[in-house]
């Protein structure tokens, strides 16, 4: 039904019906007299309403949520506008809009908040507390040294060599006769490994950026760290580095033994000497950076087999023993090394602009498609890798079984970021699916080591080792 006053009717509409002008009215209205309230922002897709004028001939076809769910254009016949531009553009829903205007605030205030869609690192996070401690306070130059270290990157390093220690194969664990014996596993040769570790890794990351502060200075998430912000010397930086290598070597050959100071090194060595320099020069800078991460297990593993050695305790027995013993370490090994590129690629993809513009050749921007396809064929190595640690005896056969679903998430994830190479969010799912990867195949591989829950089970009710059974036989021949 129309309405029946001609004033009211639209000039060009004729379709305009009596209830959609009487709540029109009805609501204009009602926003000349409400009290106490505080006036609603118009809508940038509608039109205003001067008192006393008719109805715009565009007013009923002006929303755009209208016109969107209709499939329809929003401009009224006639070419009018339907109102003012929003200034984010029309089909900017009304909550985008203030996420983008809170988002410009936050930049205008803050330059040098970071732009990117990736959190800020440790090192950022604690360059920045640094910068707000007086200049010459024991917290900023404790927050800075401490932000050389990038302390995520070396709590991972120091977990990646404690897990394959504590899973290392020890027969006289939790048995009745391990308080006659010395402990196969010392847990001060544990406190050696994890300090000499953590060093090594800190002089590893401290070298990092002395080597690249012009490049960090490029990127959103590493242009506030300490040496591009000038929070330390670089005289100082190279004494916290050659310090932190030194004292953490020494811990390692003193405390464990030569064959993991000798890993610890390397690790500094490749880290700073070829990863670091590979950067500007080749995308195979992401296979030396996988080895690097590859050796802290192997740290980890030659440690615990030190420990239990009956032979001279060289390089050659702890890590290529003849009896096959050294298979579980090589495995950690090669799973660290295949994390790496499921984690990597995604997170470099993300940012992949700011490495071209900062002359940091990785395989993101330089070949996206490959980029994907290696993030992929790394990911489906973790099911023989884990099925490898229960055949070698490290862990039990359920480890396989338990596993297997976490292993496939990150393989789906991974498929998708090879269809799509990294667009609609598959970068940002791979990513995350990588974060929790690794944590959850490193519990369920503690949780199921080989023979732990049958020792432990015999130590509580008394019941006597397979293995002594076999001792007691033995000494009854001899006698």
């Amino acid at each position: 039904m129309r309405p029946p006053i001609s004033g009211l009717r639209p000039l060009a509409l004729e379709n305009a019906c009596w209830q959609c002008t009487t709540r029109a009215l009805l609501r204009h209205h009602r926003a000349q007299t409400r009290f106490f309230s505080k006036p609603s922002v118009p809508r940038a897709s509608a039109v205003a309403i001067p008192p006393n004028q008719p109805f715009r001939a565009g007013y009923f076809l002006s929303n755009t949520l209208l016109a969107r769910a209709n499939g329809t254009s929003s401009t009224p016949p006639g070419g009018g506008a339907p109102g003012p531009p929003s200034s984010s553009g029309p089909e900017l829903l009304p909550h985008r809009r203030r996420q983008a205007l809170r988002r410009a605030a936050a930049g205008a205030s803050n330059p040098e908040a970071p732009t990117s869609t990736l959190p800020p690192d440790a090192s950022s996070l604690l360059a920045a507390t640094a910068a707000r401690a007086p200049p010459s306070s024991l917290r900023r130059t404790l927050s800075s040294l401490l932000s050389l270290s990038k302390p995520r990157l070396t709590v991972l390093v120091v977990l990646s060599a404690m897990v394959p220690y504590a899973l290392y194969p020890v027969p006289s664990f939790l048995s009745p006769t391990a308080l006659e014996a010395v402990p196969s596993l010392s847990p001060l040769t544990l406190l050696f490994l994890t300090f000499g570790t953590t060093l090594c890794s800190a002089a590893a990351n401290a070298l990092n950026m002395l080597y690249e502060p012009d490049t960090d200075a490029k990127m959103t998430r590493t242009r506030t760290r300490p040496l591009v912000r000038r929070l330390l010397t670089t005289r100082s930086a190279v004494l916290f580095a050659v310090g932190c290598g030194a004292v953490g070597t020494l811990a390692l050959f003193y405390g464990v033994n030569s064959t993991v100071a000798f890993l610890g090194a390397t690790n500094i060595a490749l880290y700073a000497g070829a990863y670091t320099p590979l950067k500007r020069i080749s995308a195979v800078n992401t296979w030396v950076g996988a080895v690097v991460g590859g050796i802290p297990p192997l740290m980890g593993w030659a440690a615990a087999a030190g420990e239990s050695a009956t032979g001279d305790g060289t390089w050659r027995e702890l890590l290529f023993a003849g009896d096959g013993s050294s298979w579980g370490g090589w495995l950690f090994a090669g799973l660290l090394f295949a994390w790496q590129f499921p984690h990597f690629m995604p997170l470099s993809w993300g940012i992949r602009e700011e490495y071209k513009a900062a002359g940091l050749r990785m395989l993101c921007w330089v070949n996206p498609a490959r980029n994907a396809r290696v993030a992929l064929r790394y990911s489906l190595a973790f099911i023989p890798l884990c099925v490898g640690l229960c055949a070698v005896g490290v862990t039990e056969w359920s480890f396989a079984v338990t596993s297997a679903p976490v292993n496939f998430w990150l393989i789906k994830e991974a498929v998708k970021f090879w269809r799509h190479e990294g667009h609609k969010g598959s970068a940002k799912g791979l990513f995350w699916a990588s974060v929790w990867h690794l944590p959850v195949v490193m519990v369920l591989a503690l949780a199921q080591k080989k023979g732990m829950w049958g020792r432990v089970w015999r130590s509580v009710m008394g019941e006597p080792e397979e293995e002594e059974d076999g001792e007691w036989e033995d000494d009854e021949e001899v006698v």
